[in-house]
């Protein structure tokens, strides 16, 4: 493609874009090893540990990784830690259900804007 804009590719740099593609680089082959890791210890903690909590113990176990790096592992592999403290929605509202009458007849339009207090 770039030929045909006269721009012009050495026979190596094609040659290296080949090879490259042949194997996988390096963040994947690290990347697969850190995914069985983070889903033992995932498995390992009853599946509630959080990002934060995987990569202390990975640490521990003498896998030195970047915290992003399990976050980002983490959100490919789709899981989650467990979360305290959040309420649980019990009534979903239907989208397709009329809505009750407004008997009071509001008008929320204002006459004019508010006035300045003089602060």
């Amino acid at each position: 493609m770039l030929t045909l804009h006269d721009c012009s590719i050495a026979p190596s740099t094609y040659y290296a874009h080949k090879q490259r593609q042949a194997s996988p680089c390096a963040r994947q082959v690290r990347d697969a090893e850190l995914t069985t890791l983070i889903t033992e210890v995932y498995d390992a903690n009853y599946r509630v540990y959080g990002a934060r909590k995987i990569w202390r113990e990975l640490h521990r176990q003498g896998h030195p990784v970047a915290r992003c790096t399990v976050e980002r592992l983490m959100r490919e592999l789709g899981i989650t830690g467990a979360v305290r403290g959040r309420k649980v929605a019990t009534t979903m509202a239907d989208p397709a259900a009329t809505r009750a009458p407004d008997l009071v007849e509001r008008d929320f339009v204002a006459d004019a804007p508010e006035p300045h207090l003089g602060r």
